[in-house]
Order: C-alpha cells, then structure tokens, then sequence
C-alpha cells in the first residue's frame, strides 16, 4: 500500500478555518438579520450568535476578517502553485454539460484528487460570491465612507438584498458540499490527512 497526495496541507488549512469560519458568520449574520428582518421570518434565536445586535455584529466582524486573511492565503496558494490551473482549469460548457447530465443520472464517476466541470464551476461561483458577499458587507458596515461603493449596489437598502442572496448562494453550496460527502463519503478523510491509501504496484 502507498499514500497518494490528494490535498496539499495549504488546502486543507484553509478549507477548515473556512469552514469554522462560515459557521461563525452564518450564525451571527442571523442574529443581524433578526434585528432588522428583510423578509418576513426570523431565524430561530437558538442558531443565532452574539446574543443582541451589538454581540452579533461584534462576532460578524471579528470572523469577517478570519475569512478575509484565510480567502487572501487560498487565493495566493491557488495562483502561485499553479493550483487553479491545475485543478480548477478548464471550464467549458460542453463538459459542464456532460458532467451535469451524468450527475443527474448518477453516473458521474469520481476520481480522488480530480474535479469533475461542475465542481470546478461551483467552486469558481462560490469565489465570486465571496468576492460580492465581502464588498456588499463593506457598504452596509461603512455606507457613509464608502458611498461610492453603495452605490455601486444601488444604494444600502438594495446592498443588505444583495449580502443576503450573495450568503444564501454560499449556504446552498455548502448544503450541496455536505450531501456529496454524505453520498461519497471516501472524499471526507483524505481532506483531513491529505491522501489516500492505494496498492502499490511492485
């Protein structure tokens, strides 16, 4: 038997501080939300974070930039070992295509340490919803020093829908993460030890 490299220890790293991280902000973006609702319901106080307005934006904040520092170190990972390239690259629609039927008939094979296209492309949109999620927070934590920025968002009522769908986007991304691991479960422990055992061939 022999171990094969799946997930380099920066990935893992960050994967897992995001992941923290994402449960911290989801929780107290609840208790934000309860204070000032945008739709009509509230989330349960039992699954909030900070306890009041004041803790909820305290945790918000103090775990905004624990996701900030560790997106800022993925990303730099990503381009200069190449691993955006090697594993999220290429990105094309017939494959998005292919992949997405496949998956709907449960055909799409799983190959430990390679991307099928629809795993590439959600992982490139949940980047992006990051990206949108972080810059539209801004605005509605700073509305007057960063005006140009709400109205970049059509203005702060407008910013707060698009902070909302931006982390709703993130949370069905990660429900979907959590149902693949649940239906290949294999998938789970090399993100933790960074490898998978294989017969080797003498």
């Amino acid at each position: 038997m022999s171990t094969r490299r799946i997930h380099p220890w920066p990935v893992r790293l960050t994967h897992w501080l995001n992941a923290i991280g994402m449960v911290g902000m989801f929780m107290s973006g609840w208790g934000i939300y309860n204070a000032s609702p945008l739709f009509a319901f509230n989330f349960p106080r039992s699954i909030t974070l900070g306890g009041w307005l004041g803790g909820s934006i305290a945790w918000h904040l103090a775990v905004m930039w624990l996701l900030v520092v560790n997106g800022l170190a993925y990303v730099l990972y990503g381009v200069f070992s190449r691993h955006f390239k090697r594993d999220l690259l290429p990105v094309s629609v017939s494959a998005i295509r292919r992949d997405f039927i496949d998956a709907l008939r449960f055909r799409l094979a799983h190959q430990h340490g390679r991307y099928n296209a629809v795993q590439r492309l959600s992982y490139w949109l949940v980047l992006a919803l990051g990206v949108l999620v972080l810059l539209s927070g801004l605005s509605i934590w700073k509305p007057i020093q960063l005006q140009g920025l709400v109205n970049l968002f059509g203005g702060y009522d407008f910013a707060r829908f698009v902070h909302f769908g931006a982390m709703a986007g993130i949370g069905a991304f990660v429900v979907v993460h959590l149902a693949l691991v649940l239906l290949v479960p294999r998938t789970f422990l090399p993100m933790i030890t960074g490898g998978t055992r294989e017969n080797s061939n003498d």
